[in-house]
């Protein structure tokens, strides 16, 4: 068989071919240890969500001088202290506040900041420097320094049908699953199966195909995997039927299966409001807050919020001033919410955004979003931050 043949049939043949994949042996994927380990969820944001309305500086007279139509009134907020209120549409995540399982980081960005959303994300999703161009992705490096110690190819799972560039290294990647029956069934099919079961049959080199039947294979037997471990735990809670809510509570079944998965990658679109931005930004807020409350309950409840760390982040922020159309532009610094049982300073981690000293408009930032990512890489995942980032950073006392 040719191989552009092959490649052009393979690809018609499943969608599960975004899916892949590391290049690890087949008699690894059976592995089916229930471990201890921690696991991280990160939740994206996408559309560049505007933080000054998500968290309100209310008392900042700044605030309300620029946002005359849009601002957040004090009597409908939701105060936190005497600085800051939740929007009212994260009603939902008060109680998570108050219990101490949500820390708030405020005026997170990066130096130079990109307004693109594709450049921004791409910074945000490498890790890089706003003049640095990756390929890869944090958590893909992640996987590559740990590639000798990985025991199957689901170590970082997005829910999802395609993988996003941060989890892409060079040497492994995550796997996208947004329905794990979908993709057993989608797996099963004649073609898929036949090339399979055939594949030591075939006298085709590495160069031509090697990469591609182990791709094969081990997406085949992640499928079985997945699908067999996960449904050994039924979600008892109640998750509002939304998309995000839908892939959250798929990352309950998988966590609380045991699946041998360390990181979880979901998304939320919604959030570029230029225009009508309180009814839009509101709605798409409440269907993250009404979703992230259910999961984060959901795992206090089955003792597993000690051993999970959520991480919202979004490309960028909205410009301080709203515009003609009742909405806001393109900004740089935003906030930045992590939710777990082990936060070491639940509540707002630090100031407020100074309204009175921006760049040209917009927020300058005061938590580069790395020293956050190098905080989740040293003591959370356990390994090295300089490992993964371009440099090393410091890091923050946030787990």
């Amino acid at each position: 068989m040719k191989r552009r043949d092959f490649l052009t049939k393979t690809m018609l043949a499943s969608g599960a071919f975004m899916l892949p994949a590391f290049l690890k042996p087949f008699d690894a994927l059976a592995m089916n240890d229930i471990t201890g380990h921690k696991n991280l969820v990160v939740i994206q944001l996408s559309g560049g969500n505007d933080g000054l309305n998500t968290i309100i500086p209310y008392c900042s007279d700044i605030y309300y001088q620029k946002r005359k139509n849009i601002g957040i009134k004090v009597p409908d907020l939701i105060t936190l202290n005497d600085m800051q209120g939740l929007n009212p549409n994260l009603a939902a995540l008060k109680e998570i506040y108050d219990q101490g399982w949500m820390t708030i980081i405020n005026s997170v960005g990066y130096p130079n900041p990109d307004r693109s959303h594709f450049r921004s994300m791409d910074i945000w999703q490498t890790g890089s420097d706003s003049n640095q161009f990756l390929t890869t992705g944090w958590i893909g490096r992640y996987l590559d320094a740990n590639r000798q110690n990985l025991k199957n190819p689901y170590t970082a799972m997005e829910v999802d049908d395609t993988l996003s560039l941060a989890m892409k290294g060079e040497y492994m990647k995550g796997i996208a699953v947004s329905d794990p029956n979908k993709l057993y069934q989608t797996t099963r099919e004649p073609f898929f199966k036949d090339i399979v079961r055939d594949h030591e049959a075939q006298h085709l080199s590495e160069e031509n195909l090697g990469y591609l039947y182990k791709t094969m294979i081990e997406t085949y037997s992640s499928a079985d995997y997945i699908q067999n471990t996960s449904k050994t735990y039924n979600v008892t809670a109640q998750y509002p039927a939304t998309g995000i809510g839908n892939q959250l509570k798929n990352v309950s079944k998988f966590i609380n299966s045991g699946l041998e998965t360390r990181v979880y990658y979901v998304s939320l679109g919604g959030f570029d409001t230029h225009a009508g931005q309180q009814g839009q930004q509101g709605r798409v807020l409440k269907t993250y807050a009404d979703a992230v409350a259910a999961f984060v309950k959901d795992l206090k409840q089955t003792g597993k919020l000690d051993d999970t760390l959520i991480m919202t982040f979004s490309e960028f922020g909205r410009r301080v001033e709203e515009n003609a159309s009742a909405g806001t532009d393109h900004g740089t610094a935003s906030n930045v919410m992590l939710f777990g049982g082990k936060l070491q300073k639940p509540g707002i981690f630090n100031d407020a955004p100074d309204l009175s000293d921006l760049e040209n408009g917009d927020l300058k930032y005061k938590v580069d979003f790395r020293d956050i990512y190098a905080t989740i890489l040293d003591k959370w995942l356990d390994v090295n931050n300089s490992a993964v980032l371009s440099k090393g950073f410091v890091g923050l006392g946030l787990v």
